[in-house]
């Protein structure tokens, strides 16, 4: 069995990701954590979370060491997608949506996956802006919001900054720019059928990287 590490944090709890990989799990990432990673001797590394604000974030130059060693590396969902976005010309290899949207510029900033958590838990203490973005394109697809609602929902979340985001925080700050009624229909659909897009990545990374494994281990 190949040696796997895995970074990750708030983006899907620890025991989750154990039912999908077996691997050694590691908190997000820091500024030389793959580097210590590829030093120890893994043969896949996983980039779901890394510290953006907190502590200095995973530098290029680690990645591209761990390419140049013969390590598969794969990024998803946060910290993963960015680095993945940006060095999947080099090998890095990039997995689901949020990386997607990195990667055809629809994303840009870091602040899109921002959020703060719970330094023991690792439970999200806020929403990163990336799930209320797709969370208000579905709703506005599936026609439960109009077009100006779902522009100023976005403002206002856009506005506030990365630790203050919630559903909530967003709708209050939108009394009196957005219609009552569209208010409740997107409140309602918060409540029922709103996605974790960082989860969901995740989740599929993991699930890439195992069949990777697998595949090694038939070869």
């Amino acid at each position: 069995m190949p040696e796997i590490v895995v970074f990750l944090g708030p983006s899907l709890p620890r025991d989750k990701a154990e039912q999908i990989l077996q691997a050694d799990f590691r908190p997000p990432a820091k500024r030389g954590d793959l580097f210590k990673a590829a030093k120890d001797g893994a043969d896949i590394i996983c980039l779901i979370d890394g510290v953006f604000f907190q502590d200095c974030s995973v530098a290029h130059k680690e990645i591209l060491y761990a390419l140049e060693h013969g390590i598969r590396v794969i990024g998803a969902s946060s910290m993963g997608a960015l680095r993945a976005s940006e060095l999947d010309v080099y090998g890095m290899e990039g997995v689901g949506e949020i990386y997607q949207a990195y990667k055809r510029g629809r994303l840009v900033s870091d602040d899109e996956v921002a959020l703060i958590f719970d330094p023991f838990t690792w439970e999200p203490r806020s929403e990163p802006l990336v799930n209320i973005r797709f969370n208000l394109d579905n709703a506005w697809q599936r026609g439960i919001i109009d077009t100006t609602t779902r522009d100023r929902l976005f403002r206002c979340a856009e506005s506030f900054y990365f630790p203050e985001r919630s559903y909530e925080r967003v709708m209050q700050a939108a009394e009196g720019r957005v219609a009552a009624e569209m208010l409740q229909r997107f409140s309602e659909f918060i409540n029922t059928e709103r996605r974790d897009f960082k989860t969901e990545d995740a989740i599929l990374a993991l699930q890439r990287v195992k069949a990777i494994a697998n595949e090694s281990i038939e070869v």
